[in-house]
């Protein structure tokens, strides 16, 4: 069961950043927009999202559930260690919801929308850097089990620029899939011209931060780069999702919006796959060398096969109930 425990994590996290990266993604596209295409993102950004917003959640839920019952060590290090970062991405999360919410809810139409608007796009901005925050520093090494010092223990695993590369670069992931799954939500050509160009640019913007996490890597000798070169399977992953751009770009030129929704998750795929192989067992690298691995620092043996079976018929309940909650919002106009 160990392994389906595993695999059930890694799923998470995965449509978690494929999903809720992509509603984060919203608000990002929206900051970024000009004042002449502010107003279309923003309402065919809440006619997209707005009925499934809060489900996406739900992978990280389960991720944070597969980490407490089954792997307590790597919880509880990454809820030490990174509490600030997690408080500030938790806050970054009810923030975006309530702003979400009040900006169209509100009774009265006033001045608060304007406070609403800017609450909902920099904590749609805020929230995924520092998930990238946490992603990194859970890759730098830079976690001290033993410091003794309150920067030691807490600031210096996160605040470093490795960490924060590593959070630019989420911000971006989240950006690219945003304006590439609002590729087929417009309705007019126009609108969806609007979305390819944002498309272009949050790709453009993904690859260069991309690099740039390489390049610290080798500054900071986190050793990310050299790792996925020596891995052939990472190296691999790192190369087809490369070679996809080619095919993505010629799609985005030809309008073919769901072979480009499915080229985009396939990179993202792609490059979480080629980390997260490079890296396993390890989940959590400590500055003394060590790590703390999925295999070994585990809960015991009847606790993952509880925790096994919950996920297996947990799925068997909640993936087709989402699925047909996707297809319902996705054919809503057809039926009306």
């Amino acid at each position: 069961m160990l392994y389906i425990d595993i695999a059930f994590l890694g799923l998470s996290i995965l449509l978690y950043l494929l999903f809720g990266g992509a509603d984060f993604g919203a608000g990002i596209i929206e900051l970024f927009s000009s004042a002449e295409t502010k107003n279309k993102t923003r309402k065919l950004t809440y006619k997209a999202i707005g009925p499934i917003w809060e489900a996406n959640h739900m992978w990280l839920i389960i991720t944070i559930v597969i980490l407490f019952v089954g792997f307590p060590i790597a919880y509880t290090t990454i809820t030490v260690h990174l509490h600030i970062p997690l408080l500030i991405m938790l806050f970054g999360i009810i923030a975006r919801g309530t702003a979400f919410v009040f900006r169209h809810y509100d009774a009265v139409k006033d001045d608060m929308q304007k406070v609403y608007n800017l609450i909902f796009v920099y904590s749609s901005f805020i929230t995924p850097l520092f998930l990238g925050i946490i992603a990194g520093s859970l890759m730098s090494g830079k976690i001290n089990p033993t410091a003794i010092s309150f920067h030691e223990g807490f600031i210096a695993p996160w605040f470093n620029l490795f960490s924060i590369s590593v959070g630019l670069f989420t911000v971006c992931i989240c950006g690219f899939l945003a304006a590439v799954y609002l590729i087929g939500e417009a309705k007019s050509a126009d609108d969806a011209a609007i979305f390819i160009s944002k498309a272009k640019w949050m790709n453009v913007a993904t690859v260069l931060s991309g690099a740039l996490v390489f390049i610290i890597s080798e500054v900071e000798h986190i050793g990310i780069f050299r790792g996925l070169l020596t891995n052939r399977i990472s190296l691999l992953a790192i190369i087809a999702a490369s070679v996809s751009l080619f095919f993505l770009w010629d799609y985005l030129l030809k309008g073919k919006k769901n072979r480009v929704r499915i080229l985009a998750g396939f990179q993202i795929t792609m490059i979480l796959f080629a980390v997260g192989y490079e890296y396993f067992p390890a989940f959590v690298l400590l500055k003394n060398n060590s790590f703390i691995s999925l295999l070994e620092n585990t809960a015991p043996l009847s606790t993952l096969t509880a925790l096994g079976w919950a996920l297996i018929l947990g799925s068997l309940f909640i993936l087709p109930a989402l699925f047909y909650l996707y297809y319902s919002f996705q054919h809503r106009e057809q039926e009306y």
